[in-house]
Formats: structure tokens, sequence, C-alpha cells
């Protein structure tokens, strides 16, 4: 199968271009930066470098190579870390999940694509009210923090505009909070500030959260190819949801860091703001029971847990060789 991936060289995409080639399907690679086709070629996919957000160059793209499926990764957070200024940092990406969403779903369209799969995310967007673990059937958050609006608005659109596409599949596959080597909470820079005691568990620590090995994401993804039923969203999460009070001290434990420090909420909603308040006293954990039974697919990292032991005992690995 003729497979167009757009952020091939994202967190997703690193780990989606060689499975698809591995599966024997023949895919092409999305990259604005021309420094990253080396990196296209040797995952086994053929590199095209164009702007995501030039109409002429994905047409173009889209008519050299016509794809039968198209898998939208894109994201363009360059290692955002300052939370605090959510809104600011996630301005790209929302216009990738709007702007870039429309022109790929039109070049899909005039290429004569069978399927659309798009990235989502399933965290900070669900409603922050009922039990603590919801379905894709609960709504998302109809009245977020202000540091969230912009960025929940983008999914919604994307949400929408995938599902509701005429003339294609559309589906949409909402990936939990991800961790793997150098993503997440593996940033180097999160890792530095756990160790220094400079992320606190704010207030109750009582927020929910869903998280996923970046592999587990591709392998979803893989599977949503052929599985996934047109007009549907997935939440592809571990099977482990997890309160902020039980994983961060955990994971401060298993990089022999000091317990983190506790604030209370009203001195985080001042020096961080109400979102990342809610972030760690309010969020709600997603359920991966639908993913599980209509695309076949399960977790590799079925618990966070061992999930990031396994990171930092690669890590370690690698360090000593």
């Amino acid at each position: 199968m003729r497979i167009f991936v757009a952020g091939a060289t994202g967190a997703v995409g690193q780990h989606l271009v060689p499975a698809l080639t591995a599966a024997g399907h023949s895919v092409a690679g999305l990259t604005r930066n021309p420094s990253k086709t080396d990196m296209i070629k040797r995952m086994g996919g053929e590199a095209v470098v164009a702007d995501a957000l030039d109409a002429e160059a994905i047409d173009a793209a889209f008519r050299s190579f016509r794809p039968e499926v198209v898998i939208h990764e894109m994201t363009d957070l360059n290692g955002m870390t300052d939370f605090t200024h959510f809104d600011r940092g996630f301005a790209a990406t929302n216009r990738l999940r709007t702007e870039g969403t429309d022109l790929l779903l039109a070049a899909a369209r005039e290429a004569g694509a069978r399927r659309f799969i798009a990235q989502s995310f399933c965290g900070w967007t669900i409603a922050r009210d009922g039990g603590p673990v919801k379905s894709e059937n609960d709504p998302l958050d109809p009245d977020p923090p202000a540091e969230f609006r912009r960025a929940l608005d983008a999914i919604k659109y994307l949400e929408r505009a995938v599902t509701a596409s005429p003339d294609l599949e559309g589906v949409v596959l909402r990936y939990g909070a991800f961790y793997g080597p150098g993503t997440g909470v593996f940033e180097p820079s999160m890792i530095n500030q756990i160790r220094r005691r400079r992320m606190p568990v704010v207030g109750d620590g009582a927020g929910w959260w869903s998280f996923l090995h970046v592999r587990d994401a591709a392998l979803a993804t893989v599977a949503a190819i052929d599985r996934a039923i047109a007009g549907n969203i997935y939440n592809v999460v571990d099977d482990d949801p997890v309160q902020v009070k039980e994983w961060l001290p955990a994971l401060a434990e298993m990089l022999g860091a000091k317990p983190p420090l506790h604030v209370p909420a009203w001195i985080g909603r001042l020096l961080a703001g109400e979102h990342l308040v809610a972030m760690m006293t309010q969020v709600r954990a997603g359920s991966n029971a639908k993913a599980r039974r209509e695309l076949g697919w399960q977790p590799r990292h079925p618990s966070w847990r061992g999930g990031f032991a396994d990171v930092l005992r690669q890590q370690q690995q690698r360090s000593a060789a």
C-alpha cells in the first residue's frame, strides 16, 4: 500500500515509518527540513521536502506519490518545556492542526487517497468532571482554562474535519502523554527539573494521566490502517491510568532524585497559572478499551511504570557503551 506520512521525523514518525516499511508498505515521508532527508531514507521511506502549509507544494507531492493512505502526525513543539505559556508554545502546532489539516485533506482527496488518519490527544482535553477514566464518547472540556482554549479549539477542529471528511475514511487517534527516549517526560530539560526538585506536586496531585510509549503509538497507527472504522475516534493509551501524586514521585525515585516538593494549589495558580493546576489536580485519563477491541492492538508497554524503567535502563546502557 502507498502511504504518505506527514511528520515523518517527529516523535511518532520516527517509529512509524520503519514499522510501515517493515510491513511491506511503500512510504513517503514529509519533512520541511532538507537535513532530515537522509533520516527518512534510512528508515526505508522516500523523502519529500515541503512546507506543510504550502498548498502548491503539498498538492505536487501528493500528485507525484499518489498515496492510498495519508497519516497526519505533524506538530511543532520544538522540545517545548515552558508549559506556563502553553498557548504561545502551541501556536505553530495549532496552525498545523487547522490549516495543515485542511491542506492535507484537500490534497488527499485530489490524489484519490482512500483513508486519512490523524493524531490527536487524550488527556487535559477531556471534561474535568465525572469518573477518572473516560471513553471516546465522553465530552471534551466545555470550559477549559484560558491557556488551553486555542489548543483545544484546534484539536476539536481537526477531529471534526477528519471524521466528517467526505470521500475519505477519516480516523482520529488520541494518543496519551508520550514517553520514550527524548520525548515527553524524558526530555532532558524535564528530567533536569525533576532532579532539581523544580517540578512539584501541586495541590492534592489528584489529576489523572494516561501515558503512551511512542513505539506503541506507532504500532496502533499501523493497526488503524486496516482495522479502524471510518469516522471513529480512538484513545490510544496504556492500560494503567495514574494520578500525578503517584507517577511524579515514582519517576523521581527511578532517577535517584529526592521526592518532589508539594505546594498548595493557590501558590501553583499564582506561579504557573490555572491550566497547570488543572493538569496536576483535575484532568482525566482515557480508556483504551475501544482501541484494543476494534484495532486488535495492545500496548507492548502496558504500564507507564515498567515503560519508564525500560527507558531509563536503555539510557544507562547507551551511556555505559
